[in-house]
């Protein structure tokens, strides 16, 4: 339905810290021709805690406009810690024509298992949009178990699920345990390949904003079978895909992007610039990869 690489979108800014709307449209389209099938705009590598909807919403807009006409699908990051403002937000991105949305396991306040059913069930109940559940416990606090998943995937709406728990037994029991239509993408780089190997049909990522076609061509690969040459280049990326988060992301991704020749701005207090040192580390990955 969305592909097999998605890319997490950084939200660029001008020099005053106000959305660049225009480089937004700029880094949609080139993500679009360097191997995403989709695109992730404000999720926490947009920075949405530090965005208001009204700038939410205009980057859906925008970013659905400048992508029309391609195949990249459009995805909202419409997920909060709070059922009614996450209901909103999704019926926003439905009436502006997203693809689809990504709904993060509500954050900070910790719910039960039942509470994350009863609020992920409220959503679907208020849009048509296919929708991808994003498990990131680091994060949020809490981890959406297996028993709550098979639950919420017999609800018509929820697609697949982003799965950034860190745990390859709990990925590899989704699998067991949820019919294949429902998907499974790795949310970390660098658990691509072991995410794969135990089901998943691909990831939403980061290191595509750098390193988009080898991501995609580790997943065309992996997916026909040849699994030693995936491999081998999921092995030569991981430089990449750890130095980009030697720090909180997005810091090091934005910082790798002015190196490349691509600056989106700088980021929104509480984030900070990456530091001389952090930058140099991330420079010398890049050189080393030819990149730079």
């Amino acid at each position: 339905m969305f592909g097999n690489v998605l890319t997490a979108m950084v939200t660029p800014f001008k020099s005053d810290l106000s959305v660049d709307y225009s480089r937004a449209e700029e880094l949609a389209v080139r993500l679009s021709q360097n191997g995403s099938d989709g695109i992730v705009v404000h999720g926490t590598t947009g920075e949405s805690p530090t965005l208001s909807h009204e700038e939410e919403y205009e980057l859906y807009r925008v970013v659905k406009k400048a992508l029309k006409g391609t195949s990249c699908k459009v995805l909202a990051g419409t997920g909060s810690n709070s059922t009614s403002t996450t209901i909103k937000s999704t019926k926003e991105a439905e009436k502006i024509g997203v693809d689809g949305a990504m709904l993060v396991v509500p954050y900070y306040n910790k719910p039960p298992q039942e509470g994350m059913y009863q609020h992920f069930k409220a959503v679907a109940e208020n849009t048509g949009l296919p929708l991808i559940i994003y498990n990131i416990p680091g994060r949020t606090g809490k981890n959406l178990e297996t028993d709550t998943l098979v639950r919420l995937a017999q609800i018509k709406n929820y697609v697949a699920v982003k799965e950034a728990s860190g745990n390859l037994d709990q990925v590899a029991d989704v699998r067991a345990r949820i019919p294949k239509e429902f998907l499974i993408y790795s949310g970390d780089d660098n658990l691509t390949y072991p995410i794969m190997e135990r089901g998943g049909i691909g990831v939403i990522s980061v290191a595509s904003h750098i390193v988009g076609p080898q991501i995609k061509r580790m997943v065309e690969l992996f997916l026909q079978g040849k699994k030693a040459e995936a491999k081998a280049l999921n092995d030569k990326l991981m430089p990449v895909f750890d130095v980009l988060f030697i720090t909180a992301n997005p810091i090091p991704v934005k910082a790798a992007l002015a190196l490349v020749g691509f600056p989106v701005g700088g980021l929104r207090l509480p984030l900070v610039e990456a530091t001389a040192e952090e930058k140099q580390k991330i420079a010398t990955v890049l050189k080393s990869q030819g990149l730079i």
